[in-house]
């Protein structure tokens, strides 16, 4: 009777979730939640987004982009040792900021506190100023006399009401503290050269010392302050925050997750699918996240190796596809076609005309000039090439199109000079080959797509689809 029980309130409670959360579309044989596909739309329609749709336009869009995601699947994309890395990586960047050891982190912070006590040898931690006058090592006698006496200057000043900070500022030639009237701030045993830190360490709160010499100078020191060194509940907090700017939360995660793996003596991308599945089940946004980082992988990855890479290579294509289209490639203007030649010396620009004529492929001309006048250690010219059309560069606007604009050489190739031709239309495909790939993979890609709503079954639960954001 108790089993009957659970199992009427668990399928209660499917039941009620499904009506909560009803199918809008199914697409080959896998049924589409209305908030999934609400996640989806309001994310591309969003504010800011410049061509928002409809929910009735978004809908054949989303049902192409499942379909794609079907083929993928159908041709066992996920199986991919690349694509399966890539997919581990995602879960574990999604699981990982979610757990927090801890008794690893304070383990690492003990740990930090009692390695610093033991560096300080159970010393006080002073708070200290000074002034310092810079000396050489290898100083001759005059330089070591006259930074002896401009410290006894200072330290004379002192001994008459001089005030320290002031005379930091001034004299000083300790650029970090002399802005500050000298203060160095809190130290410990070890942190400063041995004279400075034994000169230091002699000196009671608010002494001054008399000047000493250290390997860098001549100091004055006052102490401001001393006392032991602090509970490892006085530095905790500040121990945590320095232990999480250097990435303890994730070290504690990641040994969370491999002591759960070693424990239990599996893989440690075991463990990763668990937690990962986990966090779906609590959270809906890592659940349509996921779901749309694993749709979008495997899109992204049949769409690039089966249509848009095929289509690029495909010349003979995309010829045709140029001539069938010919109308939507033409310019408005004309272009200027050929090289931009920057060099050192004008004789280069003046005998470019008699070297580059031996061709008329200009895909060859950025070559030969190269070959020419640049070797290993000399680099005398630099080369452009492209189709400019006004406006796209203020030298091929000068020198092809007439107008009246100022040349822009590089730093160091001070004379400019342009080959090749003005044309009022493309000579060929290749004229346009940026825009015309980008055509020519849409169109394969569309008649991909034709042939996948042929092959694959989708249907829409138009009912449902009433409701989107309206429930």
């Amino acid at each position: 009777m108790k089993k009957l029980l659970i199992f009427a309130f668990t399928a209660c409670c499917a039941g009620l979730y499904a009506q909560s959360d009803p199918v809008i579309m199914t697409v080959n044989g896998k049924d589409i939640t209305r908030s999934e596909f609400e996640y989806s739309y309001n994310k591309n329609n969003s504010d800011g987004v410049i061509d928002k749709k409809t929910v009735e336009e978004y809908v054949p869009l989303f049902i192409d982009f499942k379909l794609k995601v079907a083929a993928a699947e159908d041709a066992r994309y996920d199986t991919v040792t690349v694509i399966q890395k890539d997919l581990r990586s995602y879960k574990e960047q999604m699981v990982v900021p979610t757990i927090i050891d801890k008794d690893f982190i304070e383990r690492e912070a003990r740990e930090t506190y009692d390695n610093t006590a033991a560096r300080f040898e159970g010393e006080d931690l002073l708070n200290a100023s000074h002034i310092l006058v810079r000396m050489s090592p290898n100083a001759t006698a005059d330089e070591q006399t006259k930074a002896k006496t401009r410290i006894d200057s200072i330290y004379t000043a002192l001994q008459g009401g001089a005030d320290f900070a002031e005379l930091a500022r001034k004299c000083s030639e300790d650029p970090g503290s002399a802005q500050k009237g000298g203060a160095l701030g809190q130290f410990g045993k070890g942190m400063m050269i041995p004279d400075f830190e034994k000169a230091a360490y002699a000196l009671k709160k608010g002494e001054t010392s008399a000047p000493f010499k250290s390997t860098v100078g001549w100091h004055i020191v006052k102490l401001e302050d001393r006392h032991p060194f602090e509970s490892y509940e006085f530095h905790h907090e500040s121990i945590i925050k320095f232990l999480e700017q250097r990435g303890i939360n994730e070290a504690s995660a990641n040994y969370h997750i491999d002591s759960i793996a070693k424990a239990r003596k599996v893989e440690r991308d075991v463990v990763i699918d668990e937690l990962f599945e986990d966090l779906k089940a609590k959270d809906e946004e890592t659940r349509f996240l996921s779901q749309e980082y694993y749709d979008g992988t495997m899109m992204y990855e049949i769409c690039k190796n089966q249509i848009w890479d095929v289509a690029a290579k495909d010349e003979a294509g995309m010829l045709q596809f140029y001539n069938k289209n010919k109308k939507n490639y033409q310019w408005d203007e004309p272009r200027f076609k050929g090289i931009v030649i920057s060099a050192k010396e004008q004789s280069i620009i003046d005998n470019a005309p008699k070297l580059l004529k031996k061709t008329k492929d200009d895909t060859q001309w950025g070559k030969m000039m190269v070959e020419a006048y640049n070797n290993d250690s000399t680099r005398n010219v630099r080369i452009e090439h492209g189709i400019y059309k006004k406006g796209d560069s203020p030298n091929v606007d000068k020198l092809e199109f007439g107008l009246p604009t100022e040349l822009k050489p590089f730093r160091d190739f001070p004379f400019v000079g342009t080959y090749g031709r003005v044309l009022k239309k493309p000579e060929s495909y290749k004229d346009v080959i940026g825009q015309l790939t980008v055509d020519y993979q849409s169109a394969v890609e569309k008649e991909w797509v034709a042939e996948l709503r042929k092959k694959y079954t989708f249907k829409v639960n138009e009912d449902v689809l009433k409701t989107v954001n309206k429930h």
